[in-house]
């Protein structure tokens, strides 16, 4: 057992930082010394429900070094750059087997516990759930090894994070489930961290047009900046109208919100054959889709984490950046103490900023 520092949600809005226990790494697993983790809205979500299992640390998009690992693991030796790729996988069903980890249903059953089912957290009162596996909102985690990603040693911690889950979706909606190629069309509807990541990628392998639509000027401004060529504004004016009159049918739509208006917007504003990769989730009504749409040859696909196969796509993502094709920094707009995590949550209700992350310690 270590004493660590994390940030531990005991009851619905509410999140303290307490010195905790953590066990060391088991078999499979690798201790890591996190020092960034992005706030990714998952985490609000869970910090705001009434029915998440308490007490929990969350965070689930961590970045860090290597402190030690457990008996058989093998992809990663103590002192390695890391990355904590948000999605555990048995890394033996079909899914797994196919190269499509994305689709691995593995964490649905872990019910705040690691791989094994145990939890490494603990307080005076009791045992301290995880989050994903993972809970990264503390200054040391137990990660499972297939979690764990190495990564080059001169991609920042803070960059690094951006890439465990939001911003690799929207990345990912793009190069890998729509496979956008130069001088096509695309329009993203809802541009916080995964729509941010969208116009990113879509910008880097050169679309022709990039449409960023959202609600919000000063977001819509960001976007313009970080490469979409137009912006529209949902909240003045009807967005499936004005891409038709300003740019035409699209050959892809990247929905990012999950709610039924948004996706039937994209799909409506498809060209014959195009796409709308439907990366958000909602627990509201239905969409209404025109099933007359369908005879254009269109297709409507669901984005989990953008198909990413962690140990192929997030190398490849940090080499973009590396070259100059990847303004992932661009996207990194507010930096937070753990202390502050409160604070980091409250942007999501501001709509203020792209990406936000907490930081430990003074390295970069």
């Amino acid at each position: 057992m270590r004493e660590i520092s994390a940030a531990v949600v005991r009851e619905p809005n509410a999140v303290s930082v307490e010195t905790v226990d953590l066990e060391g790494p088991r078999r499979g697993e690798v201790l890591v010394d996190v020092r960034a983790t992005g706030v990714c809205h998952t985490d609000y979500h869970a910090y705001t429900s009434a029915d998440l299992a308490t007490p929990i640390v969350l965070g689930h998009e961590g970045a860090g070094v290597v402190e030690a690992v457990g008996e058989g693991v093998s992809t990663v030796s103590p002192g390695d750059r890391v990355v904590l790729w948000v999605l555990p996988s048995c890394g033996e069903c079909t899914h797994c087997r196919d190269g499509k980890p994305y689709l691995c249903q593995v964490r649905r059953d872990l019910d705040g516990g690691l791989m094994d089912g145990t939890r490494r957290l603990r307080a005076d009162d009791g045992p301290i759930n995880h989050f994903y596996a993972q809970s990264s909102f503390a200054s040391m985690a137990v990660v499972p090894e297939r979690q764990v990603v190495p990564i080059d040693e001169d991609v920042p911690h803070e960059v690094a994070a951006l890439l465990g889950c939001g911003v690799t979706t929207g990345l990912g909606g793009v190069l890998n489930v729509a496979d956008v190629d130069s001088g096509d069309s695309v329009a993203v509807f809802g541009c916080g961290g995964v729509g941010a990541g969208a116009i990113l990628a879509a910008a880097a392998v050169s679309a022709g047009t990039i449409v960023a639509v959202d609600v919000d000027e000063d977001t819509l401004e960001a976007m313009a900046e970080i490469g979409a060529t137009h912006t529209v504004d949902a909240a003045s004016t009807d967005p499936v109208e004005a891409i038709h009159d300003r740019v035409g049918d699209v050959d892809h739509a990247i929905e990012c919100l999950g709610a039924p208006e948004t996706v039937r917007q994209a799909v409506e504003t498809l060209a014959p054959g195009g796409t709308a990769v439907i990366t958000g989730t909602s627990d509201t009504d239905p969409a209404e889709i025109d099933l007359g749409l369908f005879t254009r040859g269109i297709s409507v696909v669901g984005n989990i984490v953008g198909f990413t196969r962690p140990h192929v796509d997030i190398p490849r993502y940090a080499t973009m950046y590396r070259n100059g094709d990847l303004g992932l920094e661009r996207l990194l707009t507010h930096r937070h103490e753990l202390s502050d995590l409160d604070a980091a949550f409250s942007g999501f209700e501001s709509g203020v900023g792209i990406r936000r992350v907490v930081k430990f310690g003074a390295g970069p």
